[in-house]
C-alpha cells in the first residue's frame, strides 16, 4: 500500500500538476485524505518544490455553519482564504476528492445548502483559469467512508484497486500510458474542431436537447498548458474531450443517468428543461431544492458552461462502478455542466456566448442509450456517439 500510495502521489505531482523546481505547491485536502496529502507533500519536495502549503477542510464544520449560522455566513469568504488562493498565481495546486460522507447534509434545508457558496473564492479561481496562471490537478483520495458508499462496506483495498486501474498504475510505465491516451483524446478533439459543428443534439430516455456552439468553440482534451508553457492534466483520471457551448442556445430536456454527489447531498434522477439557453424547470427524485437554490443564488448558473464527450473505452467506465464522486463518474460517461464556461474552450477573446458564473457543476448524462449528433450549419446530422462508441 505504501509503495502504491507513493507511486500515485508521484503521478499526481509530476504528470497531473507537473510541479516545477522552484515553484510553491498548494495542497487542499479533506481530513479523510491525510495519507495522500502527506504523500503529495513528500513527492512535491522530491520534484523540487520551494515550499508545500497544505490546507485541510472539515465538512462537519461546514455543516454546522449551514445548520446554525446566520445567512451572512453562507457566502462569507475570509480574507486569509482569498489571500491563500491568490498566492497560487504562478505556482502549482493539487486538490483532493473522495467524500467519506456524501450525504452529510442530506437532512439540511436544500436551499441553504445550495446557497452556501464562497463566490469570492470562485471568482479568484475562475480568474486563474482565464489567465492560465496555475498548473493544477484534482485527484481522488481513497478512504473507508468513500468505499462504504460505493460497496456497502469499508473495503478500502478494493477501492484502491479500482482507482489504481483508472489511473493506469497497472501499466509498466504509467507516465507513458497517460501520454499515449492524451494523444488519442487530442486527436478526437482535432476531428471535431475540423468538423466545425453548429450544435450538438442529445437523444435518449427522457432526453432530447439541442445545444448550440459558438463559431469559436474549441474542443480540447487530455491536457492543458499554463501561460508560461507548463503542461499539466487538470483532472486525473481524465477520459473526456470538452468544449464551451453558446450559453444562449439550449432547448429541450436532458436527464441525468447517474447520481450526483453535490455539497453533502446526493442528487438522483436530475432532469433539466431549457428554453433559449436558460434552465426553466428542475426536477429530481432527491436534491432538487439544492439545485434550485444554486440556480437562484448565482447569476447565470441557469445556463450551460460545458459539453463533454466520453466513450466506452474509458478506464473509469470499464470499472463498471458508480463511484459517487464526480471526478470519477464524469469520466465514465458523457456529461454536461451548468454554470461557468472555460475561456480556454474558445479561440481568441471569449466575447458574448461564453457563460460567466461563479459556479460550475458537472452531471452525467451518458450511457449505452444516449445518441449524440453533431449538427452542421447546413442542417446535416453527423453521428458522434452511438452505444458509447466514437463514430468519427
Amino acid at each position: 500500500m505504501d509503495e502504491r500510495l507513493e507511486r500515485y502521489a508521484e503521478l499526481c505531482v509530476r504528470v497531473g500538476a507537473n510541479v516545477q523546481p522552484g515553484q510553491e505547491l498548494f495542497v487542499e485536502s479533506g481530513l479523510a485524505h491525510t495519507e495522500l496529502a502527506r504523500a503529495i507533500v513528500r513527492q512535491g519536495y522530491r520534484a523540487g518544490a520551494a515550499y508545500v502549503h497544505v490546507l485541510y477542510h472539515d465538512d462537519h464544520v461546514r455543516r454546522a455553519m449551514i445548520e446554525l449560522g446566520p445567512d451572512g455566513a453562507l457566502t462569507h469568504a475570509p480574507e486569509w482564504r482569498k489571500a491563500w488562493l491568490e498566492s497560487g498565481d504562478g505556482n502549482a495546486f493539487i486538490g483532493t476528492t473522495g467524500d467519506p460522507e456524501p450525504e452529510l447534509m442530506a437532512d439540511l434545508d436544500g436551499d441553504r445548502v445550495g446557497r452556501a457558496l464562497m463566490q469570492e473564492l470562485t471568482e479568484i479561481g475562475l480568474r486563474q483559469l482565464r489567465d492560465n496562471s496555475v498548473n493544477w490537478c484534482v485527484v481522488a483520495a481513497p478512504n473507508e467512508g468513500w468505499a462504504r458508499q460505493v460497496f456497502g462496506e469499508p473495503d478500502l483495498e478494493r477501492l484502491w484497486d479500482l482507482v489504481a486501474f483508472a489511473m493506469r498504475l497497472d501499466e509498466p510505465d504509467p507516465v507513458a500510458a497517460w501520454r499515449e491516451y492524451s494523444d488519442l483524446l487530442q486527436e478526437r478533439a482535432a476531428t471535431l474542431n475540423a468538423l466545425r459543428p453548429d450544435a450538438l443534439r442529445y437523444r435518449g430516455p427522457g432526453t432530447d436537447l439541442t445545444v448550440g456552439l459558438l463559431p469559436a468553440s474549441r474542443w480540447d482534451g487530455g491536457g492543458s498548458e499554463t501561460a508560461s508553457g507548463i503542461p499539466f492534466i487538470a483532472n486525473m483520471p481524465t477520459e473526456e474531450i470538452f468544449t464551451a457551448p453558446d450559453c444562449r442556445r439550449a432547448d429541450g430536456t436532458i436527464r441525468s443517468t447517474m447520481p450526483l454527489v453535490l455539497r453533502g447531498q446526493i442528487i438522483r434522477d436530475l432532469q433539466l428543461t431549457f428554453e433559449s439557453g436558460r434552465i426553466v424547470q428542475v426536477e429530481a427524485e432527491t436534491g432538487a431544492e439544492l439545485v434550485r437554490g444554486q440556480l437562484a443564488a448565482v447569476e447565470n448558473a441557469d445556463r450551460l458552461g460545458e459539453l463533454a464527450l466520453v466513450t466506452g473505452d474509458s478506464r473509469v467506465g470499464q470499472a463498471r462502478t458508480l463511484f459517487y464522486d464526480t471526478l470519477f463518474d464524469e469520466n465514465a460517461t458523457c456529461h454536461i455542466a451548468y454554470g461557468s464556461g472555460y475561456p480556454s474552450s474558445v479561440e481568441g477573446e471569449p466575447g458574448e456566448g461564453l457563460n460567466v458564473a461563479n459556479i460550475h457543476v458537472d452531471f452525467m448524462v451518458g450511457g449505452p442509450d444516449l445518441e449524440v449528433d453533431a449538427l452542421l450549419a447546413d442542417g446535416t446530422a453527423v453521428p458522434v456517439i452511438r452505444e458509447e462508441a466514437w463514430m468519427l
